[in-house]
């Protein structure tokens, strides 16, 4: 794909990709891809990541259900960082969240849980 030659990856061969709501723009996540994770992402429209501990490739959703179909994907001005928007299947983060920006920094720089947990960890992936 011509469109992965322009990408700038970074030395380890990875790019940013900001996940938000195709239809709030919420910010749902912040993940790592490849080339090979950007250009699967692009084909099958599902958001496809590289885990840079597991190092392996994975799927959003492929364990829990909580898909993310891929609306469009953006380039940023320096084309070293994705935004993927995307229609969310569920929730987005491992801990039953919709979003994993589901803590705020409060005035006393604490960190307080703002959302609601849409599902139990545990009896989706047995943790």
């Amino acid at each position: 794909m011509e469109v992965l030659d322009q990408l700038n990856f970074d030395a380890d061969g990875l790019i940013p990709a900001i996940v938000q709501d195709a239809e709030n723009g919420e910010v749902l996540m912040m993940g790592y891809m490849n080339r090979r994770a950007v250009e699967r992402t692009l084909r099958e429209k599902m958001v496809c990541f590289w885990s840079r501990s597991r190092k392996t490739y994975w799927v959003k959703g492929e364990t829990s259900g909580h898909f993310q179909l891929v609306k469009d994907v953006y380039v940023d001005c320096d084309q070293d960082t994705l935004l993927v928007k995307v229609t969310q299947i569920g929730a987005t983060c491992h801990e039953g969240y919709r979003s994993c920006f589901y803590r705020k920094v409060t005035p006393r720089c604490t960190l307080e849980i703002v959302a609601e947990r849409l599902f139990d960890p545990k009896k989706v992936y047995g943790q």
